[in-house]
């Protein structure tokens, strides 16, 4: 229910952002852009400061810094090899051909952008645990407000595109509700900690991607994300082993 949910909120905001997107002005539009790039960095900003700082002993430290390096790099490798990028970057134009009369490329980036905003993040992860072990959809509830106000203003400012974006979240969060058994082993604190930080650092990313150029292959690092439960299951099995 809470993926249902969100998924619907995701098709609302985007209807509320494409009303209010016949309104703004294009000087407006470029402005409510450069405000959506800035809030996004901050967001990432907070949550890899919150993932990434730790007060022990009285005093600031680090924590996970090394594992945030060593997973970007390997998901980014391994993201590479299968082109994540470009198999999105096709399926928008693809969706563009078929549903969209606005600007070209608008359609694109807006499912791309929105697609790796809504489902990167320990809430999706956490939510949708939760949801399949507890049947608790509490957390998926929360995310759905906030993905509802982030869609009223992407779509505002890119379009219908946006709204495609709530498939592969419903695949996304759906799939980890129903194998949600075989997944709670392998997210221990830690690790979802883990995960948060490497996903706070692609929201900066998305952020990024706002205002500069050349564009940052960011669904190319989404693997990235999986690499702390993949290692922590192979150090279990290990474990087990020996």
């Amino acid at each position: 229910m809470g993926t249902l949910v969100n998924t619907a909120a995701i098709v609302a905001g985007c209807f509320i952002g494409l009303f209010f997107k016949r309104l703004v002005s294009e000087k407006m539009n470029e402005v409510l852009m450069q405000t959506l790039a800035l809030c996004t960095v901050a967001t990432g900003i907070l949550g890899a400061v919150q993932g990434g700082m730790a007060v022990t002993g009285g005093e600031l430290g680090t924590r996970h810094t090394l594992t945030m390096i060593l997973s970007m790099v390997i998901g980014t490798i391994i993201g590479e090899i299968i082109d994540i990028q470009d198999k999105l970057d096709r399926l928008g134009r693809l969706l563009e051909k078929r549903f969209s009369s606005g600007g070209e490329g608008d359609f694109s980036r807006g499912f791309v952008t929105a697609t790796l905003t809504v489902c990167v993040g320990a809430m999706a992860i956490m939510g949708a645990l939760n949801d399949g072990l507890r049947h608790d959809p509490t957390l998926l509830y929360t995310k759905s407000i906030l993905d509802l106000t982030i869609c009223v203003v992407y779509a505002s400012t890119l379009g219908v595109g946006v709204m495609f974006s709530a498939v592969p979240l419903f695949i996304y969060q759906g799939g980890i509700t129903v194998f949600a058994r075989f997944l709670e082993p392998l997210l221990s604190d830690a690790v979802v900690a883990q995960m948060s930080f490497i996903g706070s650092v692609l929201i900066m990313g998305i952020g990024f991607n706002f205002v500069y150029k050349p564009k940052l292959r960011l669904a190319n690092m989404l693997p990235a994300v999986f690499i702390p439960p993949v290692w922590y299951g192979i150090v279990t099995l290990v474990g087990m082993i020996k």
